[in-house]
């Protein structure tokens, strides 16, 4: 009797740590199952954005990313983000891909403009710059010795 008292006991701890892991994980990556308004952007690359990657304004998580697909007519990127509604952007806003680091991830940037014309859901940021490919351009600086 007092070992089934003990698996019991055993089994709640378990439970108790593994929801105070998920809650955790929860609470500390921004994911949230509640609203936003929803942004397209077209970009001619987006190696390395994830979808749940962060969507940030002047170095402030203000979103996520949502999804990603493959314009079959452009041959673009197109970003799907989901946006706080508390933030309203402008229609010049610029969207660029930007890196952690050498080594670190991607997340995208927007930068809002000046303009007084707001978007709306469902609308598309048309100013994009897409990623920058460092590999490429290190390899294009350590070949561009003359030879001597």
């Amino acid at each position: 009797m007092s070992n089934k008292l003990v698996e019991t006991i055993m089994g709640a701890v378990v439970l108790l740590i593994t929801g105070s892991f998920l809650f955790f994980a929860f609470s500390n990556t921004g994911v949230s199952g509640t609203g936003g308004t929803t942004y397209y952007a077209v970009f001619d690359k987006i190696d390395g954005l994830a979808i749940g990657g962060e969507v940030k304004i002047s170095g402030i998580n203000v979103g996520t990313i949502t999804g990603q697909r493959l314009d079959k007519e452009t041959f673009g990127a197109v970003v799907e983000m989901n946006i706080d509604d508390s933030i309203q952007l402008p229609e010049d806003t610029f969207a660029k891909i930007t890196s952690e680091g050498l080594l670190g991830g991607n997340y995208l940037v927007l930068d809002p403009g000046g303009s007084d014309v707001m978007l709306e859901e469902g609308d598309e940021i048309t100013e994009t710059q897409g990623a920058v490919d460092f590999l490429g351009i290190l390899s294009k600086f350590a070949g561009s010795g003359d030879g001597e």
